[in-house]
């Protein structure tokens, strides 16, 4: 027993130096951490978004849910409400570490922040107003610019004038910096300048004389309109258009919830990084005919300009996806710079080893 001890010896005087000492600490550390941040298997990860989806298989729903696909599959559909997706064993790129992505549709900009914070959601949306009051240190996932937010004409508002004039009232750099909080960036263009490289080309300023001379020779009868907002979200921004229009010398008023009206605020949006495809998404969702293919930056502008042409559409911004994230939700970010989901490789605290 002596010698055995005795062999012990150099190796106890050995970890009293206080080098090694603070070796073994810092190796001890490093395990704790590894361990503490492995990823860990099982759990649902809660998804809430403001849209809804009839079908999954649908263009709209393909467009946000498809990216799922490479590492679930679709377990449960409730159209319009919920959606389940779970992990699938066989997936290209390996198992996910969730067991499913639970989604929860229809559910507000506002009601979502609330979830999020009482821990009953783990990834939702988020607006202008929900990110100037995101709490410090929490986390949030955000995409290049990939929608386009717009003034879209009804058929029957006719005149040109009115319609270049509501495009020159609108003092976008105010509301950009107010109530969009600096999120995105102001435009006059459907591309944004990352994709297209001359969005800088369409002008987006604000020119109230040059408004007011248009409308001086409309009667005064002709000079009103009503807006509508497809997401209440946008009521702010249509309440200072509305004012902007008013300094012109236009009339718009607001419409009432899915009421008709001659002009909409509406976002789109597309998910390809090539600018000829990306033109044509933007086309087919605000209901413009399709723009030739352009294989030339001269083509892309000249299919881009056609369609702005006759001020039927009037782009405002262009703006980011925006996520916030419960702090159990590791790993990511969740999404591409297109906004694509990208949840195969995260994992929630507290899971199953």
């Amino acid at each position: 027993m002596n010698a055995g001890m005795a062999g012990w010896k150099p190796a106890l005087r050995w970890l009293r130096r206080p080098a090694q000492a603070a070796c073994i600490g810092a190796l001890l550390v490093s395990i704790s951490a590894f361990a503490a941040t492995r990823p860990r298997y099982g759990g649902t990860l809660r998804v809430e978004i403001r849209e809804s989806f009839d079908a999954a298989d649908s263009p709209a729903a393909q467009r946000l849910l498809g990216a799922l696909s490479a590492g679930f599959t679709l377990g449960q559909w409730e159209p319009g409400r919920r959606a389940v997706y779970t992990a699938n064993d066989n997936a290209a790129g390996g198992r996910p570490f969730l067991d499913s992505v639970e989604i929860q549709m229809a559910r507000p900009v506002r009601d979502q922040s609330i979830d999020l914070g009482l821990d009953r959601a783990d990834v939702v949306e988020l607006g202008p107003e929900q990110l100037r009051r995101e709490a410090p240190g929490r986390r949030v996932w955000v995409s290049a610019p990939v929608r386009v937010a717009a003034i879209v004409f009804q058929a029957r508002v006719e005149d040109a004038r009115i319609r270049e004039a509501l495009a020159l009232a609108v003092d976008r750099a105010a509301i950009h910096s107010v109530l969009l909080q600096r999120q995105g960036e102001v435009s006059g263009a459907l591309l944004p300048q990352w994709i297209s490289g001359c969005a800088f080309l369409f002008p987006g300023a604000a020119d109230l004389a040059r408004a007011r001379l248009l409308l001086a020779s409309v009667p005064v009868a002709a000079r009103r309109l009503t807006l509508g907002v497809e997401d209440a979200a946008w009521q702010p921004v249509a309440d200072r258009i509305a004012l902007n229009a008013r300094d012109a010398g236009l009339t718009v008023i607001l419409a009432a919830p899915r009421a008709a009206a001659d002009a909409r605020l509406v976002e789109a949006r597309f998910s390809s990084s090539d600018p000829a495809r990306a033109l044509a998404d933007l086309a087919a969702a605000l209901a413009f005919p399709e723009p030739p293919r352009a294989a030339s930056p001269e083509a892309l502008y000249a299919a881009e300009s056609a369609l702005l042409e006759g001020f039927r559409v009037i782009p405002l911004f262009h703006l980011p996806d925006a996520y916030g994230v419960s702090p159990r939700v590791k790993g990511g970010p969740g999404i591409t710079p297109l906004g694509e989901w990208r949840f195969a490789n995260l994992w929630l605290e507290g899971g199953r080893p």
